[in-house]
């Protein structure tokens, strides 16, 4: 009987979807607009992330993965079976084997959580992977070599930063910094120093348009609106890329100091392979310009921009389902 595997890059900003064979065949926000009054899904993904800061008292709009895990179970589950239906013309009758990413800190009842979601939206099976062998694999790491790699994943809820070595994990730690804190770091300089009020939206726009880790000599400028706290009233301002780089600081300071600690606990012949090989920057929260040079900087490791850093973790993820019995044991937890 033919089976459908697919793999799922369950993301706190962006979920992505990879079926063997085909490549990536969804990529969309993890938002899910409810409607209050009768407890129904309005829409899932690119549409709801439109109603974003313009619902009315009746709709809401939800984003159930915080920091990389479960924050809402039912709408997950509602998320989770919606890009399932939309990946298998026919999930009626052909239940699909699902690979699911987790964060490297993930706790035994979040691990759950995502496995009892996933199988309840219609899995055969479910299998969860950690996020730093599934973007090492996406990046084109050899995870089952004898040297040291280490990856630095940048997603939007979570840094997942891990030494590989061998084909599993030696040292790694799980930071609740990453893309979302970026946006509220942007969000509350411009309140701080503008008066000004902005939505999420506006702040991630910010980021990806001149978000940058390093000061320009010749710094992109880019119109800002939003609501004047004094007044109460729309205003325009112009912010700099040199001010989103003074009001990421915090946030990429916290992620070095983890890269640090990392590094710090990683056994002597595996450091000396990273500091020849150098690291690995993935995810999302790496396409913010400079960061590499960044880190390089700080650490005096060089640091390396994987190819497409937004895809690595669904790659990889794909990569592990096209061999799916040569992984089951070694790097997979199975729910049932």
């Amino acid at each position: 009987m033919f089976v459908y595997k697919i793999g799922i890059d369950l993301g706190t900003c962006n979920s992505l979807v990879f079926v063997p064979k085909k490549g990536i065949v969804l990529s969309e926000p993890s938002v899910v607009a409810v409607s209050l009054d009768d407890n129904r899904i309005l829409a899932v993904g690119e549409e709801a992330k439109e109603m974003t800061g313009r619902t009315p008292d009746t709709i809401r709009v939800y984003r159930p993965m915080r920091e990389g895990v479960i924050a809402d179970f039912r709408v997950t589950l509602a998320m989770i079976r919606s890009f399932i239906q939309r990946t298998i013309p026919r999930y009626q009758f052909f239940k699909p084997e699902v690979l699911v990413s987790v964060p490297a800190g993930i706790t035994s009842t979040e691990r759950r959580a995502v496995v009892e979601a996933t199988m309840k939206a219609g899995a055969k099976a479910a299998y969860v992977t950690k996020e730093p062998i599934l973007a090492a694999i996406g990046a084109g790491i050899p995870i089952h070599s004898s040297s040291g790699h280490m990856i630095v994943n940048i997603g939007g809820g979570t840094t997942e930063v891990a030494v590989i070595s061998l084909g599993g994990i030696v040292g790694a730690t799980s930071l609740r910094v990453a893309g979302d804190k970026f946006d509220q770091a942007i969000s509350d300089y411009i309140k701080r120093t503008y008066n000004l009020a902005i939505g999420e939206k506006t702040a991630e726009e910010i980021k990806k348009n001149i978000g940058n880790a390093l000061p320009e000599k010749i710094p992109s400028l880019m119109d800002v609106r939003g609501r004047d706290l004094v007044l109460g009233l729309p205003k325009t301002i112009v912010i700099s890329s040199n001010e989103v780089c003074q009001a990421m600081t915090d946030p990429l300071e916290e992620i070095l100091q983890v890269v640090k600690s990392v590094l710090r606990e990683t056994p002597p012949e595996l450091s000396a392979d990273i500091m020849d090989k150098g690291m690995v920057l993935s995810g999302g929260g790496a396409l913010i310009r400079n960061i590499d040079q960044y880190m390089s900087h700080s650490i005096g490791v060089p640091c390396f921009l994987a190819e497409e850093p937004l895809t690595c973790v669904v790659r990889g993820a794909g990569s592990i389902l096209e061999n799916l019995d040569k992984y089951k044991r070694s790097i997979m937890s199975k729910g049932v």
